[in-house]
């Protein structure tokens, strides 16, 4: 049976001489696995549309293991990302986290427009770390983690001076620091941001300009929230860490 989905390529395998098993994130069926047969060849008509990022409708054959895919129609192939080798690192981890993140064909339309959007505003020059970490934010619920964002984890309290607490899996008001001496201090900026990446939708947020030590601070808290919780080590996320290294070093 022909199956036709709008999708975005998160994954390439080569697979012989000449053929790809391609990972697609789809709108209707969520994460499928096809084979591209002949699509290393460059003058196959399956060789643009079965590249990393590659987003447009894609049709295939359905089976019970790996489907065959038999054509695409590419609606964008977000060249900004993949001209910039910053970009294209955001990126992959993004489709990496969500690869990694997502069980085979479930549907969740409401994680292909986020993957889908979240890619546009990294191709349209929004800054692709704030990207990662509202994406990162999101897809929490998704691993069945829900970190307490709107009060203090452990007494209740929305007032007062906060901080979060990786072992009590949230804020942390001024009056509980001392039940875990580890936890990280917090500007209002960095709590403010928390809360919007995580509760507000992707699509209302606009080009959001944060400070470098507020940068750093997000990224602190989710990489040691994840780091905990997740359970998952990507080496793309690795890679990143690197690439930063390198950048603080220019």
């Amino acid at each position: 049976m022909l199956h036709k989905c709008e999708g975005i390529v998160i994954r390439t395998t080569d697979y012989s001489e000449s053929n790809k098993i391609v990972t697609i994130f789809t709108r209707e069926l969520g994460k499928i696995g096809v084979m591209a047969r002949g699509a290393k060849k460059p003058n196959s008509r399956l060789s643009s549309v079965s590249q990393l990022f590659s987003y447009g409708h894609f049709l295939f054959q359905k089976g019970t293991g790996l489907g065959t895919l038999q054509q695409g129609e590419m609606s964008s192939s977000f060249r900004s990302i993949k001209e910039d080798i910053f970009k294209t690192a955001y990126a992959t981890y993004i489709a990496d986290l969500l690869d990694k993140g997502t069980e085979e064909r479930k549907s969740n339309p409401f994680l292909f427009e986020l993957l889908h959007q979240t890619l546009q505003f990294i191709n349209e020059e929004y800054d692709p770390e704030i990207m990662v970490n509202i994406f990162e934010m999101k897809m929490l619920p998704v691993l069945g983690l829900y970190p307490v964002l709107d009060r203090c984890a452990v007494c209740g309290s929305k007032d007062g001076e906060f901080g979060f607490s990786i072992r009590e899996n949230g804020f942390l008001c001024h009056r509980c620091f001392q039940v875990d001496p580890y936890h990280f201090p917090m500007s209002i900026s960095a709590l403010k941001l928390l809360r919007i990446f995580y509760f507000f939708d992707v699509n209302r947020l606009g080009n959001i300009s944060v400070k470098p030590e507020t940068k750093e601070e997000l990224k602190n808290i989710i990489s040691s929230y994840y780091d905990e919780y997740s359970g998952l080590y990507l080496k793309s996320k690795k890679f990143l860490k690197e690439m930063d290294r390198f950048k603080g070093m220019l």
